[in-house]
């Protein structure tokens, strides 16, 4: 079969659009022309496009006149308005996480402490619905960049789910690091929220995807979030915090800790905690509870690899695992994260989509789900954790 021929291109000159250009090479299904980037400043729009060999956009709408695809590598607060356009001109977008969320309309003053978190869920659900809404009016559709879900762990487990028609009875699993590298992190007008929405989406789209994959296989229909509790601390802004200089305790208006707990239409629970106050790399996990088997899905770290370093600067050349701290001694070896981590293939699978009209597992249901959990989880824990419904849309 002769491979379908995708341009696409990459709005962000950051972090994740750097590691979507290398998944973008690795994509197999189709032959993809990354034709150029755009970015909030000239500098960085050409400096991104001078580095990897492509053109540099100064204006948007000019690049996404000549593409099919975009990468949408962008702080959350300007998701939904990127998003919509690419839609309206029937392009792809692949759509970092969260989705969406509310950022105050963009008062420069807005802070998440005092906000109204009835009101922040009520704007991330309106917010939803006019993504949903462009959706519809699309050839294209939104592609949920939740690298969780494609983690081969977790697909793993989706086929153990399908082949033996497991009961999910009980998840619980964890996002946690030392603290984001993003300038726009810790300022809830530019990230939505703290750790529940930028740490804890991740596992919580997991738990809920693993939950539909349940209900497509049981009862043909996914089984979806019903109620959620939750509490949230912002514990490097404590009074006695000691600030050793190995945790980020910068943030402005945003927690760093929380805890989600979600009951499902079925009665099934699933828990998850989300941090910025754990030393030594990053902890990626989901275990998963069935009636008939027990799963520990392990994203970071992994024994797959092992390395005992007796001095640090031996290693200056070598990556070894995301926010590990330090390279000396023994460490869980990353001999390809991003593999581990379901980056390759969430592309790859996206691209399938958008070349021939494949099934998305990760779609704009899985991700306006997660985010009205996460808000009604916000809400909750403005109210000291009082259990609160999710809205369904």
């Amino acid at each position: 079969m002769t491979k379908a021929k995708l341009r696409t291109g990459i709005v962000g000159a950051g972090f994740s659009a750097s590691f979507h250009f290398e998944a973008v090479r690795r994509v197999f299904c189709a032959d993809v022309e990354v034709v150029g980037v755009h970015a909030r400043t000239t500098a960085s729009t050409h400096a991104f496009a001078e580095k990897h060999a492509i053109e540099a956009f100064d204006d948007l709408d000019t690049l996404l006149d000549g593409i099919d695809v975009l990468h949408v590598c962008i702080p959350p607060a300007l998701h939904e308005s990127v998003a919509i356009k690419a839609l309206a001109r029937g392009v792809f977008p692949i759509v970092e996480k969260p989705l969406t969320g509310y950022f105050g309309e963009g008062a420069e003053d807005y802070d998440g402490r005092t906000a109204s978190m009835t009101e922040a869920r009520d704007g991330a659900l309106d917010s939803i619905k006019r993504i949903l809404d462009a959706e519809a009016k699309s050839k294209a559709r939104i592609l949920y960049a939740e690298n969780w879900v494609y983690a081969p762990t977790i697909q793993k487990e989706r086929e153990i789910l399908e082949k033996t028609s497991g009961q999910i009875l009980w998840m619980h699993g964890e996002e946690a690091h030392s603290g984001s590298h993003a300038p726009s992190y810790g300022h809830w007008r530019l990230a939505g929220g703290g750790s529940m929405i930028g740490k804890g989406c991740h596992p919580l789209t997991a738990a809920l995807y693993l939950k539909k994959v349940e209900g497509r296989t049981r009862f043909g229909k996914p089984i979806r979030p019903a109620t959620v509790t939750a509490r949230a601390h912002a514990l490097t802004q404590l009074p006695n915090f000691v600030d050793t200089g190995h945790i980020r305790a910068d943030y402005n208006d945003i927690e760093d800790f929380a805890m989600i707990h979600v009951t499902f239409e079925d009665g099934t629970i699933a828990t998850v905690f989300a941090s910025d106050i754990v030393l030594g790399g990053v902890h990626n996990w989901l275990e998963v509870c069935a009636g008939n088997h027990r799963a520990i899905c392990n994203l970071n770290p992994s024994n797959q690899m092992q390395t005992y370093n007796p001095v640090e600067s031996q290693f200056d050349d070598i990556y070894v695992v995301e926010k590990i701290g330090t390279k000396q001694g023994w460490a869980m070896t990353a001999p390809d994260e991003d593999f581990s981590h379901g980056f390759p293939q969430e592309i790859e699978a996206f691209y399938r989509t958008a070349a021939y009209g494949d099934d998305v597992e990760s779609d704009s249901e899985l991700a306006a789900d997660c985010i009205a959990t996460i808000y009604s989880g916000y809400v909750s824990a403005a109210n000291g954790g009082t259990e609160e419904p999710v809205t369904l849309l």
